[in-house]
Order: structure tokens, then sequence, then C-alpha cells
């Protein structure tokens, strides 16, 4: 009884939809379902992001600004600090992050607090999909207990399901509109219930597997996958480095191959809230069947170190020109983790800030997409790109490639240039260095 009515209010849109954490993950999915017809309550433990969205006022690169004031002005779409409201949804999403504690084990505190809150406000004929992304065994080891020591019956009288997200910010093709979807649930029933309403307001489709398990895997291992390969060609760009061969051109070459290969870039290290941090789900929830993830931990570790490589090779560079890293003035151009976004989780420069202050270098940034920021109690502000600041520095270091840099006019203005990201490509100058 419960499956078919839900069945039936997610075919004709009259189900009310909810998702919790309206952060990258969470406002785009909502403002979706909102757009293609659902009454959307979003929820968020942030006031300032719950004001937000009921303003109407867009704070995610990813949404249309207008999309989101339009449907804070109908009412399909409201936000609460009151999970209360949970009650009044007939199928729920939780958004909301996974960190790494101090001791790079996972962090789940949000998933089980945010369950407990859903746990709390469930009934009958409800669904229940978790999309934030997670050791393998989450949803039924975790989720799973809470809901059914309410009285209710997974797969019977609840529904419950896994989706990983799948959000890649600042992508000028895919959205979360025309991604593909993959869903597992804990019962046949679940997973078509959660397939039937992703696919009531997405288009890219809807894969769907055998069990939560399955769908939570295949998100590690895409974003391992990722890890793994970036880890090599950063440990190719070292290599090129000590050999005296242009690793960049070693990549374009490879990548001539029309089958059995995929570009992989090096860079600083790695950012953003999902490569740096899911392959170590995977190695923790690993150790409890008493297997040791040596690629993927040997991947974290060559990655991780690229920062200090970074701040080895400048200090080689001003060496040169017989400058001691103490004391000189590093211009770092870009602070995101990826391009032509505002975006810092994880960010490998922040890291490399600390490095260079640490060795007593003075250091200044520069990145269009954000003003200011905080990093170990300090703030930064962003620096006017000029060429007198460019002549002021003893040296640039590209750190993200932003589309707006002009490599000709970095390369004419600074003394010297360190671009690890390969912005300078092209660009047939002495005083320019690439990783």
């Amino acid at each position: 009884m419960y499956f078919d009515d839900l069945k039936k209010a997610i075919s004709n849109k009259t189900a009310k939809l909810g998702v919790i954490g309206l952060g990258y993950v969470g406002l785009p999915l909502a403002v979706e379902m909102a757009k293609s017809g659902f009454n959307v309550y979003g929820f968020d433990v942030q006031q300032k992001k719950v004001d937000l969205v009921n303003a109407g006022h867009n704070y995610i690169g990813d949404v249309v600004d207008k999309d989101l004031k339009d449907l804070a002005a109908s009412g399909k779409l409201k936000a609460f600090s009151d999970f209360s409201k949970l009650q009044e949804c007939d199928c729920v999403s939780i958004c909301v992050p996974t960190p790494l504690d101090a001791y790079q084990q996972p962090d789940i505190s949000y998933v089980k607090a945010s369950a407990g809150e859903v746990a709390r406000y469930a009934h009958k004929g409800m669904l229940v999909v978790l999309e934030s992304t997670t050791y393998p065994g989450t949803t039924e080891e975790v989720i799973q207990p809470l809901l059914e020591e309410r009285g209710l019956k997974v797969g019977e009288d609840i529904f419950l399901a896994f989706s990983p997200e799948r959000v890649d910010p600042g992508n000028k093709q895919y959205k979360t509109k025309n991604t593909p979807k993959v869903v597992g649930g804990v019962t046949r029933k679940c997973t078509a219930l959660a397939s039937l309403l992703y696919s009531s307001f997405l288009e890219g489709g809807v894969y769907e597997v055998s069990s939560p398990k399955v769908a939570e895997m295949e998100k590690i291992l895409e974003n391992t996958f990722r890890n793994i390969n970036i880890a090599l060609a950063n440990e190719m760009a070292i290599l090129c480095n000590r050999m005296n061969i242009p690793v960049w051109e070693v990549i374009d070459a490879a990548k001539s191959k029309p089958y059995g290969f995929m570009a992989f870039y090096p860079g600083p290290g790695l950012g953003g809230h999902c490569i740096p941090l899911d392959p170590f789900y995977l190695t923790w929830k690993a150790r409890e069947y008493n297997y040791h993830t040596r690629l993927i931990e040997c991947a974290g570790e060559i990655n991780n170190a690229m920062p200090e490589y970074i701040v080895e090779r400048v200090s080689r560079i001003l060496n040169r020109d017989k400058k001691p890293l103490n004391g000189s003035t590093v211009l770092l151009l870009g602070a995101a983790y990826k391009p032509d976004i505002d975006d810092l989780r994880e960010s490998p420069v922040l890291k490399i800030i600390t490095l260079f202050e640490n060795a007593g270098a003075n250091v200044i940034v520069n990145d269009p997409y954000i003003p200011t920021f905080k990093h170990n109690g300090k703030e930064y502000k962003s620096a006017e790109l000029t060429a007198e600041l460019l002549r002021s520095c003893d040296i640039a270091v590209v750190t993200t490639n932003h589309s707006c840099y002009d490599p000709k006019f970095i390369a004419e203005n600074a003394k010297r240039v360190f671009d690890t990201r390969n912005l300078m490509a092209g660009i047939d100058a002495d005083n320019v260095e690439l990783l």
C-alpha cells in the first residue's frame, strides 16, 4: 500500500520533497526538484543559508540566480532550520558533508545527525536517500537501524536507498540535471522508488544497482580512480623534471593514442571535497576486512607531498638568482582548487601558503574569484594583479589556471614564473619554468 501510494505521488509530483544540506550538492538538487514542479523543503543547520535561500539569494556557482529567485518567490522552494518540517516530507535526500577527522578517519557525524533527525520525524510511506559520499555499508549499518528503531520496516513501511552525488563545480557541460544517477536500494521496491524519483526531474538517466553497498563502492571507485591517476601524473612530473624532459609535452603526445590512454595532469596537489578525502573512506573500511590498500595509500602520499615539492622547486629557482626563500616575496596566482570557481575546500594552495610562510617567505595571493579568505587565523586579501605587483615580487607561482589570467602579461612582467598548471604553455621565455 505504502509503495503504491508513494509511487503515485512521485509520478504526479504531489509528493513533497526534502533536501538536508544546502551546499554544493543539496542546493542544486533542491532547485532541480522544484523547477520540475515538486514542492521542496530545504534544511540546513546554518541559519544564514536558510535565510539566503528564502530571500532568493544564490551562493552556489552551479545554480542560476534567477532560478533560485523565482522558486523562492513562488514558494516552490522553502528553507528551514527547523527539522520538524521533515514530518511533512514524502521523500528526503541527505546531502551533508563527510570530512575526515584529525586522524584521517571518516567523520560521519553529519550523516548520523541528519539521519537521526529524519528518523525522529519519519513516517510510513517515506523514501529516504543518502547522497553523501561514505564508506560501503553506511546506509544499511547506520541509517537503516535508526529508522527501524522507530518500528518502521525498511522495504515495507519506509524505503531507503543510496544515490551518490556527482557534482563537479564549474563544469560547463555536466550539471546536476544532465549527469547520470546511480541508485541502490535496500530492497527492490526501495530502488524502484528512488529511481522513479530521480528520473522524474533529472535528464541524465538512472543506473540501478543491486544494493546500497554497490552504489557506495562505485562512488569511492570513481574518485579513487582519479586520485591514483593524478598521483601517477605527479610522479611522472617529478621524474621528468629530474631527467630534463617536459612532462606536459609527454602527456600531450601520449593522449594522441585513440585507445588505452586517458590523460591526467600533474599539479600542486589535490583539492575539493571528494578526490583528496574519499579514498580514505575505503582504506579505513578495508582494515575491517584485514586488507591493506597499498596502491591507494601510496597515491595519497604522492599527492599530499606535492605542496612540499612545489616549495622545493621554487626554492631552487630562487637559488639560481642567489636569493634565499627566507625573505623573498612569492606571489601565488590562484587560491581555488580548480580554475574559474571560488571553491577553497581542501585547496592545496592553503598548505603551500603555510609552507612558504614557515620558510620565511612573504606571501601575496591573487585570486579574482576569492576576494578574501581566512587561513590559520589570518586573513588574506586578493591583491590586484598589476604589472607593478608582478615586478615587485621575486617569483610568481601559478597555482590555479584561471582562464582570466593572461600568460603573456605575466611572463612579460614577472621576474620569475613557476607554473604548476601549464597555464604558460607556448610561452617561450627564459623567466618561465613549468612543473
